[in-house]
């Protein structure tokens, strides 16, 4: 999905990733506006928290009924994670891709450093959606690469006990790891618990860590004397040094739970592109503003014609790196 809101954050100082926390933040709601009528919650990036490992940007667009029309536009350094809780919704892009993204398939794509797509729910008519839409930053490693697109809908379900479990989307949990195509050290798992259960999640010490509330309102026992209370859209920013995390369910719970190891730089993030450079975002921008470079960089999206979302105008302010205070650093 394409971001409208392109301005830069507010400048605070982020959380210092150096130990076990106990952050947690509301989503701020986003209205899209357009012919999509759609707006969503949106947990990350946050001023304090610009990133969860290499997570860099998560959306919720939902529970709501609406027509969305997210006509082609492009994107540059990141992986998209798509994740449906309810509805169906058509992605086409630029490699030829034309699939019905629905509940249980995770849809992988990769920008590498330049492509497009377009996202429609399916029918003329607005439907009932819910879904994750994350970005993962691209390493120096891959970021300069070519696009693709992968859909995994067999992926690996870890039973915690007492009938929780957990769901690998991306990445590796418990013993457990998803065929997903990733390029850090990640985790992206969504956790089910019934009603009046808890349970220990296995986390690596090594990693940060972030639960999202999807439903249920659970508990969280941040440490042996406290916990905190996990609502719907919010996000509890755990840290590093954890070897679990204990969640306590009053009633069926669904969470999801955001992890790796932190990333190897800091990143420039404007509308859909994730840089390192002010002078690397203007360039991205610059050629998908220009139809022979969009063609060449970004590619023709499936199924479309000359339909596409323009570029926002750059703030006039040079756009800076989003900052993550670590030890050493």
């Amino acid at each position: 999905m394409t971001r409208l809101d392109s301005g830069p954050l507010e400048t605070e100082t982020p959380v210092v990733c150096d130990g076990p926390r106990a952050l947690l933040l509301e989503a701020r709601d986003v209205p899209l506006g357009g012919v999509r009528g759609m707006s969503v919650h949106r947990s990350l990036p946050q001023r304090p928290l610009p990133m969860v490992g290499a997570w860099c940007f998560l959306d919720r667009f939902g529970p709501q009924t609406a027509k969305m029309r997210v006509e082609p536009h492009p994107h540059i350094g990141l992986q998209t994670v798509t994740w449906p809780f309810v509805g169906d919704v058509r992605h086409r892009d630029v490699l030829g891709s034309d699939v019905i993204v629905r509940r249980g398939a995770l849809n992988l794509m990769t920008s590498g450093a330049g492509i497009a797509h377009s996202e429609y729910s399916v029918g003329d008519d607005a439907v009932p959606l819910d879904a994750l839409q994350l970005w993962v930053a691209l390493p120096e490693s891959r970021r300069h690469g070519a696009p693709a697109f992968e859909r995994h809908e067999d992926l690996p379900v870890v039973d915690l006990g007492g009938g929780a479990r957990a769901t690998v989307v991306v990445g590796a949990f418990a013993g457990a790891s998803s065929p997903a195509t990733m390029y850090t050290p990640i985790a992206g798992v969504e956790v089910h618990v019934p009603a009046a259960a808890s349970v220990s999640l296995p986390l690596d010490p090594a990693w940060e860590y972030a639960l999202v509330g999807v439903s249920g309102a659970p508990e969280v026992a941040t440490d042996a004397e406290a916990s905190t209370p996990l609502a719907d859209q919010s996000l509890l920013y755990l840290g590093v040094g954890r070897g679990t995390i204990e969640v306590r369910a009053e009633r069926e719970t669904t969470l999801f739970l955001l992890g790796g190891e932190p990333f190897e730089a800091d990143i420039v993030m404007w509308w859909n592109f994730v840089g390192r450079t002010h002078e690397e975002i203007v360039a991205a921008r610059d050629a998908w503003e220009d139809p022979a470079r969009a063609l060449e960089r970004f590619g023709h999206v499936t199924g479309h014609g000359a339909e596409r979302i323009p570029a926002p105008p750059l703030p006039a302010v040079r756009l800076t790196q989003r900052r993550r205070p670590s030890p050493g650093r």
